[in-house]
C-alpha cells in the first residue's frame, strides 16, 4: 500500500481508535489522516469486519475527513485554474455526497444527453428554432423537469442525481442545458438573477433569455425588469449579463448550504460553508 506501515502496524493503530483516552484517540486520528487517501480501502475493510459500533463510527469520520480534504484540494486547484471547466466544478461538488464518483462516469452521462440532442440538431435552423429543438429533446424526449416536490433537497445540487433522475433546481437544470448548448457551439451563458438562475443567448443582434426550470421558456429583458420590479429590487448589470463558471459553482455551493439548513443538517451546512470560502477567494 506504499504507506511505510505493515498491515499488522495499521491494525494495531486502528484498534487504538477505541481507546478510552481522548488524547490517545486524537493522536491516532491525526496519524491515520497523515497516511492519506490510499489507506481508505484498508479502513473500509476494517469497518466491514468490525462489530464495534464505536470503532465503526470513528472509521466513518476519518474516511469522511479524508474525502472532504481531497474535495477541498480539488476545488482549490479548480478555482486557481484558467479553464474552470463547468462539468469538472460540478463533479467536485458532487463528490461531497458521492465521493466514489469518477469524473469519467459523470462525463459519460453528460455525453449521452449531448448525443441525444446532437442527433436531432440541424445547423441550418434559425436561432430560435435551435433553442426550441434543444427544449424539445431535453424536456419532452428526455423528460427533464423542475423538482418542485423536493425543491430544497441537497440532491438538486448533485449533478449525477440530476442527470439520473432528470429532475433538478434552476441552476442544475440550467447547467445541463448550458453544457449541451456549449458543446453544440451555441453562445449560451448563465445569468445570476435573485432567487432564480437562467440562461441567455447572446450573439450579435440576438439576445434573449431561457428559463430551463420552466421547460426552456424564452423571455426578454423586459420580463427581467418586471421580475425585479415584482421583487422590489433595483436592476443591476449582473442581472442581465453572462456570468463566469465560478459564479455558477459559487451559487451551487450556496444552494447546498441552504438545502442542508432547510432539512436541519447544520453540521453539513457548516462543513460545506468551507467550500464557499475557497471559491470566494477568487
Amino acid at each position: 500500500m506504499n504507506m511505510q506501515m505493515t498491515d499488522k502496524e495499521l491494525n494495531a493503530l486502528v484498534s487504538l481508535l477505541d481507546d478510552g483516552d481522548q488524547e490517545v484517540k486524537e493522536h491516532v486520528r491525526d496519524k491515520i489522516l497523515s497516511l492519506g487517501n490510499k489507506i481508505i480501502p484498508f479502513l473500509e475493510n476494517k469497518w466491514e469486519g468490525s462489530f464495534n459500533p464505536e470503532l465503526q463510527k470513528e472509521i466513518e469520520e476519518i474516511v469522511h475527513d479524508m474525502q472532504f480534504n481531497l474535495l477541498m484540494e480539488r476545488l482549490t486547484d479548480w478555482t486557481n485554474s484558467e479553464e474552470k471547466e463547468l462539468l469538472e466544478g460540478l463533479w467536485i461538488i458532487n463528490t461531497y455526497l458521492y465521493p466514489e464518483l469518477e469524473f469519467e462516469q459523470l462525463n459519460g452521462l453528460m455525453q449521452q444527453i449531448y448525443f441525444d440532442v446532437w442527433t436531432n440538431f440541424k445547423n441550418e435552423l434559425s436561432v430560435y428554432d435551435k433553442i426550441k429543438l434543444i427544449n424539445n429533446v431535453m424536456f419532452n424526449d428526455l423528460k427533464f423537469s423542475a423538482n418542485t416536490k423536493n425543491f430544497h433537497s441537497p440532491a438538486n445540487s448533485m449533478i449525477k442525481t440530476v442527470l439520473e433522475t432528470k429532475k433538478g433546481n434552476p441552476i442544475s437544470l440550467c447547467s445541463v442545458y448550458l453544457l449541451v448548448a456549449k458543446k453544440l457551439g451555441l453562445p449560451v451563458y448563465g445569468v445570476n438573477l435573485p432567487n432564480l438562475f437562467v440562461l441567455t443567448y447572446k450573439s450579435g443582434k440576438f439576445k434573449f433569455y431561457i428559463n430551463a426550470f420552466n421547460k426552456g421558456l424564452i423571455f426578454t429583458k423586459q420580463d427581467i425588469n418586471n421580475y425585479l420590479d415584482h421583487l422590489k429590487l433595483d436592476p443591476k448589470p449582473e442581472y442581465y449579463e453572462p456570468c463566469e463558471n465560478i459564479e455558477i459553482i459559487r451559487r451551487v455551493i450556496r444552494n447546498l448550504i441552504y438545502s442542508f439548513e432547510k432539512i436541519g443538517d447544520l453540521d453539513k451546512s457548516k462543513e460545506v460553508s468551507q467550500l464557499l470560502k475557497i471559491v470566494d477567494k477568487n
